[in-house]
This record gives C-alpha cells, sequence and structure tokens, in this order.
C-alpha cells in the first residue's frame, strides 16, 4: 500500500511540475508578444509621423527630392514588414533616412524655426525614444523566453508543444550604430 501512495504522490508532483513548467512558457510566450505588440504601437505612430514631417518640409526644400523619395522608399519597406527580423532591417534603413533628412533640415533655417516642423520634430523624437525602450523590453522578454526554452526541464517539454525560439529585434545597419554627430 505504502509503495501505491508514493508512486501516486511521484506521479502527481509530475504533473503539476510538467504543468507549471507549460503554463510558464505560455506566460513567457504571451509576454514577448506582447512587448513585441508594444514595438508595433510605436512604429506604426513613427509611420504615421512621417509623412506630415515630410509634407511640411517640402515646402521649404524644394531642392530634396531624393530625400524624400528614400524616406518615402524605406517607409514602405518598413510597413510592408512581414518578420521581426525584415522589420529590424526595415527599421533600420527607415532610422538611416530620417537621420539624413535631419541633417539636410540644418541647411533650411526657416524650416527650423517652423512651429508645425518643430512639433512634429518632437513627436517623432519621443516616439524614437518610446520605440527605444519598447526594443529593450521585447528584447528583455524574448532572452526569458529564450533562456526557458533551452534549460532543462522545460525544454523537453517546449520540445512536446512546439515552442519555437524568437528572434531579437537588432539594429541591422552599421549607421544606425555609430554615434551621430551633431554640429551646430
Amino acid at each position: 500500500m505504502v509503495p501505491l501512495i508514493i508512486a501516486v504522490v511521484v506521479v502527481v508532483l509530475l504533473v503539476v511540475m510538467f504543468v507549471g513548467i507549460y503554463n510558464s512558457l505560455v506566460r513567457l510566450r504571451n509576454q514577448v508578444d506582447n512587448a513585441w505588440s508594444q514595438i508595433d504601437v510605436q512604429l506604426k505612430r513613427r509611420h504615421d509621423l512621417i509623412p506630415n514631417l515630410v509634407e511640411t518640409a517640402k515646402a521649404y526644400m524644394t531642392h530634396e527630392r531624393e530625400t524624400f523619395e528614400k524616406i518615402t522608399e524605406a517607409r514602405s519597406k518598413a510597413l510592408g514588414a512581414k518578420s521581426i527580423a525584415e522589420a529590424s532591417k526595415a527599421e533600420g534603413e527607415l532610422t538611416e533616412a530620417l537621420s539624413k533628412f535631419m541633417m539636410v533640415v540644418e541647411n533650411y533655417p526657416e524650416l527650423k524655426a517652423n512651429q508645425n516642423f518643430l512639433a512634429l520634430q518632437e513627436a517623432l523624437t519621443s516616439t524614437e525614444n518610446k520605440i527605444a525602450f519598447a526594443r529593450q523590453s521585447y528584447n528583455d522578454q524574448v532572452l526569458f523566453y529564450n533562456n526557458q526554452l533551452q534549460m532543462f526541464p522545460s525544454n523537453i517539454i517546449a520540445g512536446m508543444f512546439n515552442f519555437t525560439k524568437r528572434d531579437y529585434f537588432e539594429i541591422e545597419n552599421e549607421a544606425e550604430r555609430s554615434v551621430p554627430q551633431v554640429k551646430f
């Protein structure tokens, strides 16, 4: 009788451990998805601000057509990204195009003084800060999730239920890694 009770207790403990690990993996996966959606919200805001910023600048910057085209093209790529890797690459290109745009703006003092442009520029700067924070949060969640997928015994349960590793939101382009030059 005692061996049967011990066997039942061991089975119950294993089931409780199994359910706990599975639920932990589901919670972590959902946290990763939520963190990605937070990035997505900020990227949407960024994508919505860019056309307004460009339109405001166009009135002043009649000779900068190539700059506007690069921003528009990069924004289109970013909006069309299907995976995190594609989004990372496209957002890097968009950041580079926006950086070049902001450098060109320096040549137009009347644009820099325009209140609409200043408000849009401040909104974009604020959004960029929120994107950076959301990226950091997302990558932290991915780290926790991927660690759990690789650690024993959760790696066994993750394999049984097809939990897959998630990609980090990384900077794809070297220009974004470099320190910007600010000149007055």
